[in-house]
Formats: structure tokens, sequence, C-alpha cells
């Protein structure tokens, strides 16, 4: 039996690795309270969905242990799977069934039924806004409305944990947003406790009340948005090179920059140039005059104030969009798994 103190989802040291040599868990750990939203921060590879697939019974990890609502998700399994609501990355929903037997489906397959079943499945329609397209076939839906079919698939049997693997990948920026607010209200209005994966920092910083920062498969730094940002006092500066210094000159470049008063966490990836400083509009002309003095073009400059992007950067070393383009990880969570 799961207890009330337990948090909702905890790993410890999660490794796993897949043929080839791809390691996509590199002793991950997280820990996730009860009603709260929280968010696996990462590119594309970075270990997210492995996790997912461990947490939610699908994988067993090579090492390390993990509980979900209060059971060990090797040992107890199936006590898992019935505690647990599973939207993946890919709809589960079968496209020639309507989406109100879709639902039905899934509430038989959690051993529902009669009345119980019917007042559930008319709920889910009208609250993700199904109703009207109720008896239409899920290949006429769009893919906002298909979304939420998944997302309502995985409420029916009223789940104490929700994972959401990557649930906005592919929509529409429109229908993203739709998405966010439904999210938001889920862990309002229902003290629902979800763990949400995703890539867009922007979805991670508007949902999630604690965030987990994964890359090269191990959790970088773990904390609410606001506080990760408000690590980074000062504005960040960026700019960017037309032409990228080689290394010694790279070298050369991060130690005059670092010189320079009210100027620290100077890097250098490529042609771009990152760096802190108390006040950014009073550094940038010190930038670009030093950069000059060094004989560097600079091609853009920028001033903004802290974000999750340069949380990464500080804390993985490297540029989000960079770690994107580079990391691996094993197919993702398969659709139909609930």
């Amino acid at each position: 039996m799961s207890t009330t103190r337990a948090p909702a989802v905890q790993a410890r040291q999660l490794v796993k690795t897949y043929p080839g040599d791809v390691t996509a868990l590199a002793g991950l750990d997280i820990t996730v309270e009860r009603g709260s939203v929280f968010g696996l921060l990462g590119p594309n590879g970075a270990g997210k969905s492995t996790a997912v697939k461990i947490l939610t019974t699908l994988a067993r990890p090579d090492s390390g242990s993990a509980t979900v609502a209060g059971h060990d998700v090797l040992r107890h399994p199936e006590r898992v799977r019935r505690a647990i609501g599973v939207v993946a990355q890919n709809s589960g929903a079968d496209p020639v069934a309507t989406g109100r037997d879709n639902l039905r489906l899934q509430g038989r397959l959690h051993g529902l039924g009669g009345a119980e079943l019917d007042r559930r499945v008319a709920a889910l329609l009208e609250r993700f806004a199904l109703a009207e397209a109720a008896r239409r076939q899920v290949k006429t839906y769009s893919g906002g409305m298909r979304r939420r079919l998944d997302v309502a698939l995985g409420l029916v049997h009223r789940p104490e944990v929700l994972f959401l693997d990557e649930p906005t990948t592919g929509l529409d920026p429109q229908v993203r947003a739709a998405m966010w607010d439904e999210i938001g209200r889920l862990a309002a209005e229902d003290g629902l406790t979800i763990l949400l994966t995703t890539h867009y920092l922007e979805e991670a910083d508007r949902l999630a009340g604690r965030i987990a920062i994964v890359d090269r498969g191990r959790v970088v730094v773990t904390g609410t948005p606001d506080a990760l940002k408000g690590e980074l006092r000062g504005d960040a500066v960026h700019l960017e090179l037309r032409t990228a210094p080689g290394d010694s000159g790279r070298v050369l470049l991060e130690g005059a920059l670092s010189a320079l008063a009210g100027v620290s966490e100077v890097r250098c990836d490529g042609p771009r140039i990152s760096v802190r400083a108390v006040d950014g509009a009073a550094a940038m002309p010190l930038l670009l005059g030093a950069l000059e003095r060094a004989g560097v073009a600079v091609h853009t400059a920028t001033v903004a104030r802290p974000s999750l992007d340069d949380v990464y950067l500080r804390y993985a070393g490297r540029r989000y969009a960079a770690a994107a383009s580079t990391t691996t990880e094993a197919p993702a969570l398969a659709g139909g798994a609930r």
C-alpha cells in the first residue's frame, strides 16, 4: 500500500544503456512531491523518455531504484500501473474507433463498467471539449483534438500520477497554448500529480512548479524555474561573432572579457559568446570595445534577463540548441501504453 508521506515519484541512481553502447541514463535522481507539476527538461535524447519508460514499468533499469505512488516499479509493477495514467508522445487512440468508444475501452481495461463508466466518459468528453465529436472516428480529429483525447484516456481511471511525455510536440502554437491551459487546470483543480517531460523551455517555465534539467542522462540541477533563473544575477549578454575563433583565440577572448568590470561567467561556444553582467546595458559598450580591440567583428548583440537557456548553459556547460543537435537516445515512449 502507498503511504501518504511517500513522494509521488522517487528515482535513485537510474542507469540504462542500449545496444551500441548508448547510455540513456547515467545515474538519474528525481523526487516529485504529491500534488505538484514536475518537469523533466532537456533536449531530445537527454534521457527523459527512457526515465518515463522505467517509471511507468515499460522498461527495466540496469541499476538503481524507483517508486511511484509509494510502489516499487520493479517489485510491484501491477500496483504502479493501477496508480498511473500515461500520455505518450504518439497517440495511443484507435483511429478507426470513435472518441467515445476509445474512452469506454480504456475504462473497461481498468475495471470500470455500467453507469459509473458512462458518467466518467461523459464527464471527460465534456471537460475536454470533445462531446460534439464523440461519435466521430478519431482519424477525423485535428491534432489538438487527438491530444485532448489522449489526456482524457490517461485520466479515465482517476490516476494518482499522470505522466505526460512531450505532450505538445508537433502542435501549432495556438493549440499548444490551449493544451498548457488544460494541464494547468488539471493540477490546480484536481490536485493531480503530473510528471511532464518536455524539450520546450517555455513549456517547463510556464507549467512546472519544479524542474529537473537533464543532460546526458543525469540531472544537473533541480529547483523552481524562478529560483534557478534568480541564481543568475544580473543580465545575460549574448554576442554572435561573424567568424568563430580558434582554440587559442577563444582562450584569449574569454580572458579579455572576464577582466572587464561587472562581467563574469564568460563562455565562448563557436561564434557565440555568452556572459553575465551586473548591468547588461552598461557592459555592452565595454564588451564591444574589447572585441574591437581584439580585431573580432560582431554580427549581433543582445541583452536579456536570465532564462532557462542560461540556466542550462551554466549547469550543462553548453547551449540548449547545441545539446539538442548532439544527444542521442533510445526510441521514445510508444503510444498505446497506459
